[in-house]
């Protein structure tokens, strides 16, 4: 049995054929379309959402450009991630509930690292817009310590 990352379509045009992949929060979801019915406390690890190559333009220039992000276009259907049941019923135990204050923690100062050192010749433009879109989604949740 396979338990890694899938391929999944374009989160925001289904097309199956995708460049570009980067990885949010947990939290990050409720930002999505169609999110409401996920309990997003119970997501295991973080979410990963692709784009094909016109809309992953798009986004670039949308979180590079114009300072906003994608989610709220972004189909949750189309988001790669675990829920905690999936690995309950996997491991025949129950684990506890995820307290994803740490992972947040980790991806917004992965983040900050790569804004900080935006000018760096090895920090590619992914690495930019993965890290943009991270800062800004945890901005509008209101989770605290964010750098703009």
């Amino acid at each position: 049995m396979y338990t890694g990352r899938t391929d999944q379509p374009c989160c925001l045009c289904d097309d199956p054929k995708t460049v570009a992949r980067i990885a949010v929060p947990p939290r990050a979801v409720t930002l999505m379309r169609n999110a409401d019915p996920i309990a997003w406390r119970d997501i295991v690890g973080d979410v990963t959402i692709q784009f094909c190559e016109s809309d992953w333009e798009l986004v670039s220039e949308l979180v590079l450009d114009l300072d906003m992000h994608p989610l709220s276009r972004c189909n949750v259907a189309r988001a790669d991630f675990s829920i905690r049941e999936d690995f309950e019923a996997l491991l025949n135990r129950v684990r506890e509930v995820p307290d994803q204050t740490e992972q947040e923690r980790r991806l917004l100062d992965d983040a900050t690292d790569v804004i900080a050192n935006a000018d760096d010749p090895m920090v590619e433009r992914r690495d930019l817009v993965e890290a943009y879109v991270v800062v800004r989604a945890m901005d509008e949740l209101g989770v605290d310590d964010v750098v703009r």
